[in-house]
């Protein structure tokens, strides 16, 4: 039996065969360049290219790993918008005369270098993030397809480190672990494996060893050891700690459909946080005692132009009808920032995250946002709805919001619309100058 030991991301264990990870392996040549506009275009299509693979990843990770992780993708696509990233590539091409692709590879080990020189931990799990993305922009400029699951059945997988990417793409199902020569606890692969709920180690060092790969390993995350070959003593410890942890998340189970009560007698309202309709299924598989937030840009950003008053009704009305009179608050569009629509035609900003976007857009674009309001005062009819609305600064644009809100109601009215007109409305407390007021 070989023991190893890492760094604990996870706590569960897991008891599989080892595989290591295949990825793809691009050997960049330098070629010389007499066109450097026409590859310096090429860059750039490729470049958003793979922004929208990444916002695919973006909309694969929200339904297995939720918003807040999911997010990992929105950076990765500011990143490969960052100026200097591409500056330092266009600038390769043009005066080296090089191959996009080279320029590339270079800009991504001179950018990977300097994060990971950096002290702070969070700053050097960065440089994963980078050759991510580059490995994407030169996958698309060599015009190569991204490589299909080779897991053919559940095993526990090695790697040098995984990338995000790599990550999100697994076959969920076909993964009972990670175990990783490299990577921290603060990567954003190792916070994507804790949000998937998956034992994982990083930090093995070079002891963890292909010739490892098909024997039979275990991953304790509990004390942050890995056993290759474990003997009997070995295995028959770690699947009873395996059974402990299972007979731990089947006691969790035993509470569904009961008070959320602490010991004192409080009583704790637990709520989910939802994208779209179709979340309302994992809502109530967990027995959730409502939504606290309904993320209704997402139908927004899943549509190519703007969603009609009776597409975002009928959204609306499904998740109230499911939830069977349970508060579901929905916070009204929040885009802007890393959540763009191209059909809205928002310019870049300097601080887009505090700029022009969500309640600012609405006040300003007032036929959009009364759309919505007519949609969600008419849905609030089949439910317990209430309506947030996020990024407020000032109290002057709540009491704009609610003369629109009135201006909403008199239309329905006089076209006989039926709607809720007692509705709940509130405000996220999300900004500073909100905080602050």
């Amino acid at each position: 039996m070989i023991t190893l030991t890492g760094k604990s991301v996870f706590h569960d264990v897991c008891i599989g065969k080892l595989i290591f990870h295949k990825k793809q392996e691009k050997i960049i040549k330098r070629t010389h360049i007499e066109d450097t506009e026409a590859e310096c275009k090429s860059f750039i299509e490729a470049k958003e290219q793979a922004i929208k693979e990444l916002q695919d990843l973006y909309q694969k990770a929200l339904i297995e790993v939720g918003e807040a992780n999911a997010a990992i993708f929105d950076v990765h696509q500011m990143l490969l918008d960052d100026e200097d990233y591409g500056d330092s590539i266009n600038n390769i091409i043009r005066t080296e005369k090089v191959n996009a692709e080279y320029a590339v590879a270079v800009t991504s080990d001179n950018f990977a270098g300097m994060f990971e020189a950096m002290e702070d931990a969070y700053m050097q799990g960065r440089a994963t993030d980078i050759r991510d993305i580059s490995d994407r922009v030169i996958r698309i400029l060599c015009k190569e397809a991204e490589s299909n699951s080779y897991l053919k059945e559940p095993m526990i997988i090695a790697a040098d480190d995984l990338v995000p990417s790599e990550t999100i793409k697994l076959d969920k199902s076909m993964v009972l672990g990670f175990a990783m020569k490299q990577g921290s606890v603060n990567s954003h692969t190792a916070i994507l494996a804790r949000s998937m709920g998956i034992p994982a180690l990083v930090s093995i060092g070079e002891t963890l060893r292909k010739e490892y790969e098909g024997k039979l390993a275990i991953i304790d995350g509990i004390t942050g050891t890995m056993f290759i070959d474990p003997d009997v003593v070995t295995l028959q410890a770690s699947e009873k700690k395996r059974q402990e942890v299972l007979e731990r998340k089947t006691l969790l189970l035993a509470l569904k459909g009961k008070e959320n009560i602490t010991k004192d007698g409080r009583k704790i309202n637990i709520f989910a946080n939802i994208g779209n309709s179709n979340d309302v299924a994992k809502v109530l598989e967990n027995d959730a005692e409502g939504i606290g937030l309904f993320r209704s840009e997402f139908i927004y950003l899943e549509n190519d132009t703007y969603p009609t008053e009776e597409q975002q009704f009928s959204a609306y009305k499904t998740v109230a009808q499911n939830m069977a009179g349970k508060k579901v608050i929905i916070r009204t569009l929040d885009i802007g920032a890393d959540k763009q629509a191209a059909y809205f035609n928002l310019d870049n900003e300097e601080n887009p995250a505090m700029g022009y976007r969500a309640i600012r857009i609405c006040l300003t674009r007032t036929e959009i946002f009364k759309t919505q309001l007519r949609s969600l005062l008419r849905a609030a009819l089949f439910g317990n709805i209430s309506i947030m609305f996020p990024m407020i600064i000032s109290i002057n644009e709540v009491i704009k919001i609610k003369e629109i809100m009135k201006e909403v109601k008199q239309e329905l009215t006089q076209e006989g619309i039926p709607f809720k007109e007692n509705i709940e409305i509130g405000i996220m407390i999300e900004t500073p100058a909100a905080v602050m007021i």
